[in-house]
């Protein structure tokens, strides 16, 4: 028997599928948020936790905010430095592709099932797979951000001879997209996750902890005006004990073998 049929036959994993169909299709605006648990199926290393980033590394600083505002031009110079150096993140983010629960989600969003899909990951994976209705609260690193007007680009098509880069609408400096420790998420960002939640009749966590404010905030607010709320990581977590319905395998597994369920009228 393979690790993925094992899942699969597990009782209260096939029993926490079934009602999530259930779910599914009673719902007109599922909203589903995402951690790094789903990155992680596809070889990414987690931030938190035995083993991730911080473990391994430490912490990174907590004045990146400041540090880039203070001189933008020395910010940039060291991150192009850095990724010239090369690090194990940057190599495992670059070398990653999508896993069937990435792709289970945007077959979830292309069947009118899933409205929205709030991401705590940087990764561009998500729109790999050919999701479209994304939020990525933390910023995507293959791209820069004007702290001006907002405005976003991808990082390739950006001239970095002179740094600072500047954006071209309104001449506000870019920063990579990636919010940093003490940077404000973006506006537009934060309110389109307020906006997806309050509208949610159907809440869905994939493979986040739970514990990284504002996300962790979202499936609480959603539960509390009333939606049902489905929990997919095969780890406990703080929202396990107010989930309706809660899915103990990995988001690669669980995802796909719900979509198989909601095509069978």
């Amino acid at each position: 028997m393979t690790q993925l049929q094992a899942w699969l036959d597990d009782p209260a994993v096939a029993a926490g599928l079934r009602q999530a169909a259930a779910l599914f299709r009673r719902s007109r605006h599922a909203v589903a948020l995402v951690g790094a648990g789903l990155s992680a199926e596809s070889g990414i290393p987690t931030y938190r936790g035995a083993g991730g980033v911080y473990d391994r590394f430490g912490e990174p600083t907590i004045d990146g905010w400041e540090l880039f505002t203070q001189d933008p031009a020395a910010w940039w110079e060291a991150a192009i430095a850095h990724e010239a150096a090369g690090s194990a993140l940057s190599a495992a983010i670059d070398a990653a592709a999508p896993n069937p629960g990435h792709y289970a989600m945007a077959d979830l969003e292309h069947m009118g099932r899933l409205a929205h899909t709030i991401t705590q990951n940087i990764d561009n994976l998500h729109f790999v797979a050919g999701s479209r209705q994304v939020t990525e609260i933390h910023g995507n690193r293959y791209r820069v951000r004007c702290i001006e007007c907002g405005a976003r680009e991808r990082l390739e098509t950006v001239r970095l001879d002179r740094l600072p880069p500047t954006c071209p609408s309104c001449g506000g400096i870019y920063k990579n997209d990636v919010v940093m420790f003490g940077e404000p998420i973006p506006r537009d960002a934060i309110e389109a996750c307020y906006r997806e939640t309050l509208a949610a009749d159907l809440f869905m966590t994939v493979g986040t902890s739970a514990v990284v404010y504002p996300a962790a905030d979202f499936p609480v607010l959603a539960k509390r005006r009333g939606a049902p709320l489905i929990e997919v990581n095969p780890e406990e977590t703080p929202l396990s004990e107010i989930a309706d319905v809660v899915i103990r395998a990995p988001a690669g597994v669980a995802l796909p073998a719900l979509v198989d369920l909601l095509l069978v009228p």
